[in-house]
């Protein structure tokens, strides 16, 4: 199906395919991840905020797909970019596993899954930490799932198990919590959710909650957005992941490799979290590092139909994008 035929007014396009791709494990509640990849005068971009996500708050997601496609990115400084392998809420085998065989020096793990008992953190960053060795970087992610007085005690019983962390990222919700958190732990604090869900992201920085910036262009609506929270915020930054297919991830490495200064490897190493993808060379780290695209890969007609899911699921993310680009227009 056509843009022309379906959004007459996105007239600077001439494609959308929407696409479902299964997850490899469980990963933010998500079993299978949809999007849309839309086909412009510059090539393609990727539209997946999650299913959760209000219109309002996928607004910047279809600025920076409109971006990929219809614009154009800064000039890069760098040519591949380091990243972290991303270890789920799994058994401790199979963390081992994903970190061990990923070829990255720093892994981030999910941490605080909903039903969990604690204990397994523990044991996943301690089976992690075996798999990597000692010189190798162990980051976590709550995912805003602690309270102050949790968080606290959580991130120094994971700190010992990892025989140091590199950060914790978002531990809890709120931008106050987090600043009291970094005032009672010694291990850095990374914000995520605080800096790409909130009106204005760079109160995180103001309020001194945090040691790093997570960024992602797609929720601060572009490359040269983001770029531009990231001089502002002040902060040390990471690009990450929202765990899109290559045709999406593409951009998230225009960010990572325009940045003025990259001190930490990127969570962009997320496309073994899914099980196929629509392009026919994968963008994979090899030895800990992807190489950056000058512009997002093409799709391949042949995965994207396999990954084409019912006329329903079709229909829910063209009313979504429809909707979406009234408000970003409007």
């Amino acid at each position: 199906m056509t843009s022309r035929s379906r959004f007459a007014d996105l007239t600077d396009l001439d494609a959308v395919r929407v696409y479902a791709l299964p997850m490899r494990n469980r990963f933010r509640g998500v079993q299978v991840r949809r999007g849309v990849l839309l086909r412009g005068p510059s090539g393609w971009g990727e539209f997946c905020p999650f299913e959760d996500y209000a219109d309002e708050q996928a607004v910047p997601w279809l600025a920076t797909a409109l971006e990929a496609c219809t614009g154009s990115w800064p000039d890069p400084v760098r040519g591949s970019i380091p990243v972290n392998c991303t270890v789920p809420a799994v058994d401790p085998g199979t963390a081992a596993r994903i970190a061990a065989d990923s070829g990255c020096r720093t892994a981030k793990v999910k941490v605080a899954e909903p039903g969990q008992d604690p204990g397994r953190d523990v044991e996943r960053v301690a089976a992690v930490r075996d798999a990597l060795g000692p010189g190798g970087a162990i980051r976590v992610d709550a995912n805003g799932a602690w309270d102050t007085g949790t968080a606290v005690a959580r991130i120094r019983e994971l700190d010992r198990a990892a025989g140091g962390l590199e950060y914790v990222e978002q531990p809890c919700p709120s931008v106050d919590e987090l600043a009291a958190v970094r005032k009672q732990v010694e291990v850095r604090i990374a914000a995520d959710e605080s800096i790409r869900r909130a009106e204005d992201p760079l109160r995180v920085a103001v309020a001194g909650a945090a040691d790093v910036a997570v960024i992602k262009a797609s929720p601060l609506g572009g490359v040269r957005r983001a770029l531009q929270v990231a001089e502002a915020s002040g902060l040390p930054c990471v690009v990450s992941s929202a765990v899109e297919s290559s045709v999406g991830l593409a951009a998230q490495l225009a960010l990572a490799a325009a940045l003025p200064e990259l001190p930490f490897a990127c969570g962009l190493g997320t496309i073994a979290l899914l099980d196929g993808d629509v392009v026919p060379d994968p963008l994979l780290p090899a030895g800990g590092e992807i190489a950056v695209p000058q512009r997002a890969p093409d799709p391949d007609p042949a995965r994207v139909a396999a990954a084409t899911p019912t006329a329903e699921v079709q229909r829910w993310w063209l009313d979504r994008l429809g909707r979406v680009h009234a408000l970003l227009t409007g």
